[in-house]
């Protein structure tokens, strides 16, 4: 008995240091100093711009790139998943190509780290979803064949029988 109580005793050891590595938070012993500075660039981090502030810098960036024809659609109160919509075209795929990656770089570089982008291989249609503004950069007959405006902008019509 003796022996194998010693056994399970070594066993539980050994799963409890396993589980102690494993599962417990590893206490940091970093000087006040440099905690403060952990906590400050943690607050930098966290500190994204607001839906607002997101829609003018990329509209900014739009205007500065001559994306043509751009409209915006506002969602709120429409849409659980974004604020914004922001429909614009480009001349030619390079074009739409040049804005996308323009106005993805000006929402990295204000802090939004989430960004989802679709559509860049081709160019002909591009989608950029930065959380709460979403931004589609079309070519000319792209944009008329799929006519997204007409989607958000119309309200609400009533099935009609044939």
């Amino acid at each position: 008995m003796d022996s194998a109580s010693a056994i399970q005793r070594k066993e539980w050891s050994l799963a409890t240091s396993v589980l102690s590595k494993s599962v417990l938070p590893k206490v940091s012993k970093a000087s006040p100093k440099t905690a403060r500075k952990t906590s400050t660039q943690a607050a930098a981090l966290k500190a994204q711009p607001d839906a607002d502030e997101t829609l003018n810098m990329i509209l900014s960036r739009l205007d500065d790139m001559k994306a043509e024809e751009t409209v915006t659609i506002d969602l709120r109160g429409k849409s659980a998943f974004s604020d914004y919509m922001i429909v614009t075209t480009g001349r030619v795929n390079r074009h739409v190509g040049a804005i996308a990656e323009n106005v993805t770089k000006a929402l990295k570089e204000n802090g939004i780290k989430s960004i989802h982008v679709e559509g860049l291989p081709n160019c002909d249609w591009v989608l950029i979803d930065s959380g709460d503004v979403i931004v589609h950069v079309f070519r000319p007959e792209v944009r008329e064949f799929y006519n997204l405006e007409r989607l958000w902008t119309r309200g609400p019509t009533a099935a009609t029988a044939i």
